[in-house]
């Protein structure tokens, strides 16, 4: 008899096993898994009330909370679909999201409600507000906890769903036009959790603190294998260095999932503060290739395991990991750094490679840059509405990333950029990660990100923009004399300028897009 693999299967084994398990502990509640999985069919009654059936949207604007957790769960027993919106949108953004996605119900904490407020007239689809956390008593929104009191706690008659279902509904952000929803399938989800949890060794042992917001493809899928797992989840609101730390000592946490930046942050606080973790700590970074030195600050001075990873909302979203294989444990220990920066090599289940523009894998030489494709059970099924883009992602079985990297001897991929940041410098590829690389190398380089200026004879050249350590001073010619010292001279910027600090997005990645396009929009041309 075939079963299909729905997500909900994942808090049943957490309430079998780990009933009376600490599940949550979310500022001043703590609750159990039992707890947690009344709370899930007290929402799921209440949505049914609203109307709510097999198919419907239901949006959440939400921090890190116990509300957002049992969302996921409370919204799939309906066979509902899961909008996560980024918290960091502007909004007309979420007028765009939430009429495009069709959404019924939006449940939207307090401390963001002045996001939804200006745009209530112009949501078509919308039914209901509700508000977690709830300070307010104006009529067109309802209090979340009182509304939530109302329903019985008891086993919800769930919806019959497939695991072809659509389970989640996640929208990229977009650097241009508006951003896509990509459509996550119960299948996507179950088994890329499945994946994730066998390499990134997730037990009931665990204690996670979730720094990575849960819309990010809903915090790279943790809500799912880490709730299989019955592991304990910390929610989190702010991610201060300060309070990173106070609740990775406070509750023993084991694993956390964050930006380079945020982790940036914490080396510097670590620095000062020389805050004592006692506990083994591993920590799981995703995004641009960080510079070897940075994985030994991280190993040596903090004393945690640094696990590269690499993906992307369209595939669930992981399907690389840089941990060392066995028959690499012997390397000197910076080669185990450089290899740990990597984005590494394929999860179980997943099928990567690098190819060129006629579709042939590129040589493992660690030179010559391809696209990075891959083929997995966490493909997005497509982008909602949107038939055009999907086909224009995924083509022959393959979903294309718009990523370029190398691949070294040993089959590790290493990134050298987004498509759209390649600097094409004279005819000459200038990867901005190599270049970053060596920036960092600097001792009063806090941050900095690389991206093209026009230039009047090369037609674009590296220009720097960095964010300075506290107590250094340096000036723009130390920087390119220094940059020129370790790096070809047509990869080296050509021009530096100094930021109090950079634009990112809502995870902590910088967004390059929004630099390049001060540049852009100027008619001045560097000599």
């Amino acid at each position: 008899m075939h079963v299909p693999l729905v997500v909900t299967d994942f808090l049943d084994r957490a309430v079998a096993l780990y009933g009376d398990k600490v599940a949550v502990i979310d500022e001043h509640k703590t609750i159990t898994y039992r707890e947690l999985n009344e709370r899930v069919n007290q929402l799921s009654y209440g949505l049914a009330n609203l109307g709510v059936q097999k198919g419907d949207k239901v949006a959440y604007l939400a921090p890190n909370t116990l509300e957002m957790l049992e969302g996921f769960y409370g919204v799939f027993q309906l066979g509902a679909v899961m909008v996560p919106l980024n918290i960091r949108l502007q909004p007309h953004d979420y007028t765009f999201i939430l009429n495009h996605s069709e959404s019924k119900i939006l449940l939207v904490d307090q401390d963001l409600l002045h996001l939804i407020e200006p745009i209530v007239p112009e949501l078509k689809s919308i039914e209901k507000i509700l508000v977690h956390n709830c300070k307010t008593e104006e009529s067109h929104f309802t209090n979340y906890d009182v509304w939530l009191s109302q329903y019985e706690n008891l086993d919800y008659p769930r919806a019959i769903v497939e695991e072809e279902d659509v389970a989640s509904l996640l929208y990229t952000s977009g650097t241009t036009g508006n951003p896509k929803g990509v459509m996550l399938t119960h299948r996507n989800n179950y088994l890329h959790a499945l994946t994730t949890m066998h390499h990134l060794r997730v037990s009931d042992r665990d204690t996670l603190l979730h720094i990575l917001p849960m819309f990010h493809v809903n915090g790279w899928g943790s809500p799912f294998y880490y709730t299989a797992n019955g592991a304990t989840q910390v929610m989190l609101r702010k991610a201060s260095p300060e309070n990173i730390f106070a609740k990775i000592q406070k509750y023993g946490v084991t694993i956390a999932h964050m930006a380079p930046t945020v982790l940036n942050t914490l080396l510097e606080y670590h620095k000062q503060f020389q805050p004592k973790i006692e506990q083994n700590m591993r920590v799981v970074i995703a995004g641009s290739a960080p510079p070897p030195a940075f994985v030994g600050r991280v190993e040596e001075n903090l004393g945690w395991e640094f696990i590269q990873v690499y993906g992307m909302t369209e595939i669930s979203p992981l399907v690389t990991t840089s941990q060392i294989r066995c028959q690499h444990l012997d390397l000197p220990k910076e080669d185990i750094y450089r290899l740990k920066a990597k984005a590494g090599y394929s999860m179980i289940g997943c099928k990567v490679k690098v190819i060129n523009d006629e579709g042939i894998e590129v040589a493992k030489n660690g030179q010559e840059i391809g696209e990075i494709v891959t083929r997995s059970h966490g493909v997005m099924k497509g982008y909602w509405k949107n038939d055009e883009a999907t086909m224009e992602t995924i083509r022959n079985g393959w979903l294309h990333t718009g990523d370029m990297a190398t691949v070294d001897e040993r089959g590790y991929i290493d990134i050298v950029d987004r498509k759209k940041d390649v600097i094409i410098s004279g005819g000459e590829n200038i990867s901005s990660i190599e270049v970053e690389g060596v920036l960092y190398e600097h001792p009063a380089v806090l941050e900095a990100a690389v991206v093209s200026i026009p230039h009047e004879k090369w037609g674009e050249v590296p220009h720097a923009v960095i964010v300075k350590r506290e107590g250094y001073t340096v000036s723009e010619a130390e920087i390119l004399t220094f940059c020129r010292g370790k790096l070809a001279h047509f990869k080296a910027p050509k021009s530096v300028s100094f930021a109090k600090e950079l634009p990112k997005t809502a995870s902590g990645k910088i967004q390059k897009v929004h630099i390049r396009k001060e540049f852009w929009k100027t008619d001045r041309l560097v000599n």
